[in-house]
């Protein structure tokens, strides 16, 4: 199950998606969701072909790591976010990053700053995410970039 608080089965699923995709095997659409986001990072591969080494390793930002698991899941959040248009308008928006940028991974990555803000204030305040102050950094990141 992909949905999970438990890290190591959450980073196996990523590891046994892009097993499945890099043996040619039927995937479940999350599954493909998840290999087509670790395609689209060549950097993570070394990582998620050594279970033992994704299972064990420690992303630690004081030390200028980022988490590679974070970050794909980032792009999977702002994916499920733009196929189900929620919060609402969210679809028009990433057209436009895309538009804008001339690439769905790097409108991806842009947008992805806007809800790693949004989540960041709703875990230090302990509320759901504020869809309206997310919407709203989005509009405004378009319109810096003359969009």
């Amino acid at each position: 199950m992909f949905f999970s608080n438990d890290r190591n089965q959450l980073r196996r699923y990523y590891v046994e998606s892009w097993r499945k995709a890099r043996a040619g095997l039927p995937l479940e659409p999350l599954e493909q969701m998840v290999a087509d986001v670790v395609a689209a990072h060549p950097e993570y591969h070394a990582l998620l072909e050594n279970e033992d080494r994704a299972l064990g390793r420690e992303f630690l930002p004081e030390h200028g790591e980022s988490n590679p698991f974070a970050h794909m899941g980032m792009h999977i959040a702002i994916r499920e976010q733009v196929a189900t248009n929620r919060p609402q308008g969210i679809a028009a928006l990433y057209r436009r990053f895309v538009k804008a940028l001339g690439s769905p991974l790097e409108a991806e990555h842009l947008m992805m700053e806007a809800l790693a803000e949004a989540l960041w204030h709703a875990q230090r305040q302990g509320t759901p995410p504020d869809e309206r102050a997310y919407m709203l950094q989005l509009k405004d990141m378009l319109a810096r970039m003359g969009q």
